[in-house]
């Protein structure tokens, strides 16, 4: 992925979302091609399992209400339940953390009407749940907000 191409993102509406709305329920599907080097984002009420494939690359995000505002929580699955070596799964970490700034970047982008619709969201707490059945890499991160990203 490297650098993020808004040129290469094709963003997809599920039934039950619009582009603005509705926050609540609201899941994001982010998906590669290592192939074409095409990203594909897929918003719904639901994530989109459809749209997984057998690498396992996929980012998920979603949002919370914590208190009175909105929370960003992304997740990725490093060993897919144990599937990977601790090997594996610490070259997966490493790949999502070099990646990751720019897959959130693409999530940012393809749903910007809703954060143009809701500025408040730009301040959102982005919470990434690196998760993993060895404990050295399960872990949750704060990466401090969408306004601080970018």
């Amino acid at each position: 992925m490297s650098l993020f191409n808004p040129d290469k993102l094709y963003v997809e509406f599920r039934d039950g979302v619009t582009s603005t709305g509705p926050i609540n329920l609201r899941r994001h599907t982010l998906t590669y091609s290592d192939i074409t080097a095409d990203l594909f984002l897929t918003i719904g009420l639901k994530f989109s399992r459809d749209k997984i494939t057998f690498m396992r690359d996929e980012v998920l995000g979603k949002w919370t209400k914590h208190g009175g505002s909105y929370v960003y929580n992304v997740y990725v699955d490093l060993d897919i339940d144990g599937q990977f070596t601790q090997t594996v799964a610490a070259k997966r970490n490493d790949i999502y953390r070099r990646e990751l700034p720019f897959a959130i970047q693409a999530i940012r982008y393809g749903d910007r009407r809703l954060f143009h619709s809701y500025p408040t969201l730009n301040n959102s707490s982005i919470i990434v749940h690196f998760q993993s059945i060895f404990p050295p890499l399960n872990k949750v991160e704060n990466w401090g907000t969408f306004a601080n990203q970018f």
